[in-house]
């Protein structure tokens, strides 16, 4: 779907964007993280087909976004992270006027209209004018503008930005919808915790170079140092069931430190899958080891970030 190759943008002597190679796969949800300035919006405004690279190259479905620009706008759906709607406009008049752009006939922006007000929750502001939204709403309407010549790729700058916790639900709710539908989604944030609970798959970018690019999980498999298994064993167990618990641990592959916690607890620092897990718990009770409980803590996500992009200047 998406192919970026050493994708570069230079302001004099300002590199905004380093050599950024990516590859999206169609029907994917796929977070783009950095901090603000990391590149995120130049990366956008390139695929958008508003802004030209330095040097690199950039294809949607193949068509190459420098070369073929206005075959690229037909592929893509574009919401920038500051947008503009008429005030004076109902919500629906605001997505005839670009409707009417892309040259539908009356009945197809009628039916059109409907569809896209369902899909973005706001069918019951058909008729009110868009000074009057809220924030949230206006986003949702402008994801519903970015839809109208039902793109397949859809990129979204921080579309849930200044939302309140309920607006941002409802726009995690349509994002799962247009992964169900099999548009690919390229959704951008500052926050890595935001974006890890619904995308597939995330870019981590800093100073405008890649620094990671995989899933969740495989990012916290990058992380080296982290507790990644927590064991609780049944109370009351001496020192030395302990010590033997712990050099049972210490001997299973991918294992690289083990901590002791309060009373009978151990934390363990796992470089390993899922399977591998599962393998280290069968172990332990095979060995007689009174495990009370064995699970995998949630990532501390905002650690991670900052770790991935520290500024080691």
């Amino acid at each position: 779907m998406l192919d970026i190759k050493d994708l570069t943008k230079v302001y004099g002597q300002f590199t905004a964007l380093d050599k950024l190679t990516l590859q999206i796969g169609g029907g994917e949800l796929h977070g783009f993280v950095g901090p603000n300035g990391a590149g995120k919006t130049t990366t956008m405004r390139i695929l958008a087909t508003l802004l030209l690279p330095t040097s690199g190259t950039a294809a949607i479905e193949g068509v190459d976004v420098v070369k073929e620009p206005k075959k690229v706008r037909q592929l893509v759906g574009y919401m920038p992270d500051f947008f503009g709607v008429y005030d004076h406009l109902k919500s629906w008049e605001y997505l005839d006027f670009y409707a009417r752009c892309y040259g539908f006939s009356y009945a197809q922006r009628m039916r059109m209209i409907d569809q896209l007000l369902e899909l973005v929750n706001l069918q019951d502001k058909r008729d009110v004018y868009v000074d009057s939204l809220s924030r949230g709403m206006k986003q949702r309407l402008c994801l519903a503008h970015a839809l109208i010549h039902d793109p397949n790729l859809l990129i979204l700058d921080e579309p849930a930005s200044g939302m309140d916790p309920r607006a941002r639900a409802e726009m995690k709710g349509i994002l799962r919808t247009l992964k169900e539908m099999g548009k690919t989604v390229l959704i951008s944030s500052h926050i890595l915790p935001e974006l890890s609970e619904m995308c597939d798959s995330l870019t981590i970018i800093d100073h405008g170079s890649l620094v990671f690019s995989g899933t969740v999980e495989a990012l916290s498999r990058k992380m080296r140092g982290q507790a990644a298994v927590e064991i609780r064993l049944l109370p009351q167990q001496d020192e030395s069931q302990l010590q033997a618990a712990a050099e049972e641990l210490r001997q299973f592959p991918g294992v690289t430190g083990i901590t002791r916690g309060e009373g009978c607890d151990l934390s363990v620092a796992y470089e390993g899958d899922e399977q591998g897990a599962a393998d280290m718990l069968r172990k332990l009770l095979r060995a007689g080891v009174p495990v009370m409980d064995f699970h995998r803590p949630p990532m501390n996500l905002e650690k991670v970030f900052m770790e991935v992009t520290r500024d080691d200047g």
